[in-house]
């Protein structure tokens, strides 16, 4: 009789340690599954860079302004021609530059032939007058614009800013005046403001 308690008290207690020992393995893989758990849902999210809108895409701070421009389906031409005056460096250069940049639609107002003809290897030097006659040195914000200020521009001749009816403007030295469509777009380098005309210098 005692014999036989003896061994139920051995194999009670044999089977109370695999019990103990088995809870705690499945406490420290819960643990680990826990942990695990944890370290995925701390990671950061990716922020989205802010920017704005043009043409399509996103215009970003980390972009030069030619990178940006080359992003908006409403400027293959000015890109096209920035490209074959031999400016794309200049304009992704340091800068900084306040640029007024005519979407294709402006560049289809002007007289037929115009735009071809500029692109032509021989036109190079007009083709650049006219795009440098786009450009202000410095970074220029809409909130540093005043109605009738003058912009000397890096062509050499001015352009004037108008501001109407919560409407901004820009004016040639001919008189042509440009609606601005969208304004502070913010590159690396300056800041561009699209508009619905093209400039022209006299």
């Amino acid at each position: 009789m005692k014999k036989n308690l003896l061994s139920l008290f051995m194999v009670t207690a044999a089977s109370a340690s695999m019990l103990v020992a088995c809870n705690s393995g499945t406490t420290e893989e819960n643990k680990e599954v826990k942990d695990t758990t944890t370290v995925v849902a701390d990671q950061p999210k990716m922020m989205e860079e802010e920017g704005v809108m043009v043409g399509g895409a996103k215009m970003v701070k980390s972009k030069n302004i030619v990178e940006n421009a080359a992003g908006s389906a409403d400027h293959t031409t000015l890109v096209a021609a920035v490209k074959a005056a031999d400016l794309a460096g200049t304009l992704s250069g340091a800068g900084p530059f306040t640029v007024f940049a005519p979407t294709n639609a402006a560049f289809d107002k002007l007289p037929k032939g115009t735009v071809e003809g500029l692109l032509k290897p021989e036109m190079k030097a007009d083709l650049a007058k006219v795009l440098t006659y786009h450009v202000v040195p410095g970074a220029m914000m809409a909130a540093d614009l005043k109605d009738g200020q003058k912009l000397k521009t890096v062509q050499g001749e001015e352009l004037t800013i108008g501001y109407k009816d919560n409407k901004w403007t820009v004016k040639d030295a001919k008189g042509n005046v440009a609606n601005i469509t969208i304004a502070d777009v913010v590159s690396s380098n300056g800041v561009t403001y699209v508009i619905d005309a093209v400039l022209m210098p006299k």
